[in-house]
């Protein structure tokens, strides 16, 4: 259903498995260029009306006809021939949304069927503060309500119409962002599901001003496509293809937008507003202290911005995130603003440090670890369960295993991972047993994170391993190191 629904806006390479003819080169474009125009036509002109194409009988398309509708669309001199001036084009920074209809809006006219439109971020890029993220996505959209009677607010949790995060590479949908430069957003079309959502390659920088990518002519322009509009062939449009940067200070729709969007939702009779700012979360009751005089080891409070921080360890406990140091632990939530600081003790009063710790959802369980013992807790009262602590040999660890560095949770595996000095173990929590083959070398399967694991956890699909104050994103399916972070990253430090 994501792909069907994907399909009308994004066209990735080689999507059709036929051949396309050779260009027409001028003599002095290079054979990467031409494989860079190859990509570029498959990507956005690739299924540009049905003269040379359909599905039926798989007719190879023309390239040279395909360029030529690229060339049109941007004003070039129509040639069918790669030249320089095409090639600046394709090298520019754009949207990922293809530009194939030939109309404002695209096909079928998609719209919202309602006026207040709910939004959530889901993940932040770290390269502006999430306060100045939150103001400039509400600002993108208040261009729109400005002029449309529909309405737009920020919630903190659960599943909005349109979901919003920042992120490079592959990012859980189809179509992988390509790294600095190149694509640097899109979205999909209003719609159930997935409708709307609307994602940022995090590989870019993004800024507030003319340096880097400007994040709110972006975020606009995305929304645009979220909204229902396609790209524009005016120049002037915020519906423009390729990135381009205009002074944001005052900054208002254009006008081929406008009418576009109004065509699609009526225009608003009352004078704009300013952009409203966002509804701030639900604030919960302190979970304890966050100091103690007698206490044994550092309060680590003062490091939660060091970029030399380390983790004990981390996991997720119903959708939020636990990092443990020296008997305390942070806490992140959508459910609030800010990061909380607890002493572990003060939660759950038989446990004093934690040095691995990991969740299983499907049995609404946390294990947590504390030298050559763990506890159970029930993650949905945070309660510990009768019968625990428990021996690591429990687990079917061999008796000289005196303490668990890390653990971590595989859903799409079932298999929890137990990391030990170099080495990890493979536990089935569906069979309650040990895998045979254990232990096994943590540098040889998970190449690029190092040989000694501190923390990992599992946030979006991705596997986060920290090792002193650096962190390794994982993607376990392709086996492939993402990106490298710093831990203190994760506790709202820009």
């Amino acid at each position: 259903m994501l792909r069907s629904a994907l399909r009308t806006l994004l066209l990735v390479v080689g999507f059709w498995a036929v051949s396309h003819a050779a260009p027409t080169l001028a003599p002095t474009v290079s054979p990467e260029e031409n494989d860079l125009a190859e990509k570029y036509i498959s990507q956005f002109y690739d299924d540009v009306g049905t003269r040379n194409f359909t599905r039926r009988n798989l007719v190879p398309r023309n390239f040279s006809e395909d360029l030529e509708s690229m060339q049109a669309f941007f004003g070039l001199e129509v040639t069918g021939v790669l030249n320089k001036e095409t090639l600046e084009v394709m090298k520019a920074p754009r949207c990922g949304v293809s530009d194939l209809s030939p109309y404002v809006h695209f096909a079928g006219r998609p719209k919202w069927n309602k006026r207040l439109l709910t939004y959530r971020i889901t993940r932040y890029t770290p390269d502006v503060s999430q306060r100045q993220v939150d103001a400039t996505i509400g600002q993108a959209f208040q261009l729109y309500s400005d002029v449309i009677p529909l309405d737009f607010k920020q919630i903190y949790s659960g599943t909005a119409d349109i979901m919003i995060l920042f992120q490079g590479g592959y990012h859980g949908d189809f179509y992988p962002f390509d790294g600095a430069g190149g694509v640097l957003a899109h979205a999909n079309s209003p719609g159930r599901q997935e409708g709307g959502d609307t994602h940022f390659d995090d590989d870019e920088q993004w800024t507030l001003t003319q340096r880097g990518v400007n994040l709110l002519l972006v975020a606009a322009h995305e929304f645009g496509h979220a909204l229902g509009l396609d790209h524009s062939r005016d120049r002037r449009a915020l519906m423009f293809p390729t990135y381009q940067y205009v002074n944001t200070n005052g900054y208002r729709l254009p006008e081929d937008d406008k009418r576009g969007v109004q065509a699609l939702y009526g225009s608003r009779s009352q004078e704009p507003t300013k952009a409203p700012k966002p509804n701030p979360p639900p604030q919960p009751e302190p979970e304890g202290p966050t100091e103690d005089p007698e206490d044994t080891l550092p309060n680590p409070r003062d490091e939660q911005c060091s970029r030399d921080l380390m983790f004990d360890a981390a996991t997720s406990i119903r959708g939020d995130l636990f990092f443990f140091k020296n008997g305390y632990y942070w806490r992140k939530s959508s459910l609030f603003q800010g990061i909380r600081f607890t002493k572990i003790s003060t939660k759950w009063s038989r446990i004093n440090t934690v040095d691995a710790a990991y969740e299983v959802p499907s049995k609404d369980a946390v294990y947590l670890f504390e030298g050559n013992q763990f506890w159970g807790i029930r993650a949905y009262a945070k309660t510990l369960v009768p019968g625990y602590p428990k021996s690591l040999t429990a687990l079917g660890l061999p008796s000289t295993v005196s303490k668990v560095d890390a653990a971590v949770y595989v859903p799409t595996t079932g298999k929890t991972l137990l990391f030990v000095n170099r080495q990890y173990w493979s536990y089935d929590e569906a069979r309650n047993q040990m895998d045979f083959g254990y232990p096994r070398d943590t540098a040889r399967d998970f190449r690029g994170i190092g040989s000694k694991v501190d923390a990992v956890f599992s946030n979006y699909g991705y596997l986060y391993f920290s090792a002193g104050p650096r962190q390794i994103e994982y993607y376990l399916p392709q086996r492939r190191v993402m990106r490298v972070l710093l831990n203190y990253s994760w506790l709202n430090c820009y």
